[in-house]
């Protein structure tokens, strides 16, 4: 279905370069449009979702439509069905219609098409199935614009079918749940989900990693990852105990200082871990070593909830660790204590002006004193540390020296 002028097409292209992509593809014969996140977004007024575009034109023939117009392109396989285009600086992903064969076929899971409701009906919902051209006619081949205005959420075509084909759509369901509905979960879609939930255990820990952190990023994460935890989602991996309440508050507490959203600080407030639990949950997801080290530390330390507005002991923290360190701790013990109202701008300034001071002693400056086994070095410059901070940093480097030679002699 086609309605013209509807989408607002500067919501999508901040960049015109990609323009030339549209016209190599047009003086081919052939057709380009936007289509996924993209055109989804831009319909109920977000920006900043990446951009994916689709062609009736083949892999073969696009490359040679860009190659008629020096248009740089990456051949990504034809397994994939899609094409690569550098252009403006950007990459670009470029799909080619392609239908689903049946499961009996013996030379590939699809076969190229040029008719878009085919290629429409290989997608996983119905609202990620919109596609616009440049000149912001959208083509809606599933009714994806009205469940966008009605917040439903589901998936197109037989829901056991989809997740079959690709096992990872379960968590994209929740996802796309928590980003946009409106209403309750589609009851189809959310027993297939249920049903065939153990075929998560097929999908790459990376790729389920992604998925739950984007839904932690949504703004009904609370909600959903309760409904995934009663409907036994990722039990496999995850704890199904959480603190949906404490995450909520956190939410409420960002959203009214305006501050950034943070993955590991929403995940630090869902399961409240330990030191052992954090480096499990590390461990699991496979966390990167910053994120790992940020979790862990979030456990580590017990920050006193108490003292949030003392700079004497705020000062001392940032020393060991650092001021978004102790922003973020702030944050977390408040949502665990249920204070939501509170502005923080003025506290946060006060922590971002504050100048933390060099500890004034080295390892060089431990031999100067007279120190022959150097061993112990990390150790005693960790005890001079301990009682600069314990003196609120007014311990000079002369006195620091001469607690230094109690401990070397």
């Amino acid at each position: 279905m086609m309605r013209p002028e509807f989408l607002d097409i500067d919501r999508i292209i901040k960049d015109k370069s990609i323009l030339r992509l549209f016209d190599a593809v047009h003086d081919y014969g052939g057709a380009l449009r936007f289509v996924g996140g993209a055109v989804r977004d831009a319909l109920v007024g977000l920006e900043g979702s990446e951009i994916d575009l689709a062609t009736d034109l083949t892999p073969d023939e696009f490359i040679e439509a860009c190659n008629e117009k020096g248009i740089k392109t990456i051949s990504l396989g034809l397994k994939f069905a899609k094409t690569g285009v550098a252009i403006g600086g950007h990459i670009f992903e470029v799909s080619s219609l392609h239908k689903t064969l049946p499961n009996d076929s013996k030379f590939s899971d699809f076969s190229f098409t040029d008719d878009w409701n085919a290629d429409a009906a290989n997608r996983d919902l119905t609202i990620n199935a919109v596609y616009a051209d440049e000149d912001g006619n959208v083509f809606d081949y599933y009714n994806g614009i009205g469940d966008l205005e009605n917040g439903v959420v589901r998936f197109i075509g037989n829901a056991t079918q989809k997740i079959m084909e690709q096992p990872i759509r379960i968590m994209r369901f929740f996802r796309f749940y928590s980003a946009f509905s409106k209403t309750d979960p589609d009851l189809k879609s959310l027993k297939a989900c249920v049903e065939n939930r153990e075929l998560l255990k097929t999908v790459a820990i990376e790729q389920i990693r992604d998925e739950f952190f984007k839904i932690l990023a949504t703004k009904n994460a609370a909600t959903v990852l309760e409904m995934m935890v009663e409907n036994d989602i990722l039990s496999f991996i995850l704890p199904q105990k959480i603190n949906d309440k404490a995450l909520k508050n956190l939410d409420t507490l960002v959203r009214f200082n305006a501050f950034e959203a943070d993955v590991i600080r929403r995940l630090f407030v869902l399961y409240e871990p330990d030191q052992m639990l954090s480096e499990s949950l590390a461990t699991r997801l496979k966390l990167t070593k910053l994120q790992k080290t940020k979790l862990i530390n979030f456990a580590r330390f017990a920050f006193d909830g108490e003292k949030f507005d003392d700079m004497d002991y705020i000062k001392r923290v940032i020393f060991s660790h650092d001021k978004e360190f102790v922003k973020d701790k702030i944050l977390i013990c408040l949502a665990l204590k249920g204070n939501v109202d509170i502005n923080l701008n003025p506290l946060f300034d006060q922590i971002d002006a504050l100048e933390i001071p060099v500890f004034p002693l080295n390892g060089k400056d431990l031999i100067e004193l007279g120190m022959i086994d150097c061993s112990p070095i990390k150790e005693i410059l960790g005890a001079l540390k301990t009682l600069w901070i314990d003196s609120n940093f007014t311990l000079s480097a002369q006195s620091l020296k001469a607690e230094a030679l109690k401990l070397i002699k």
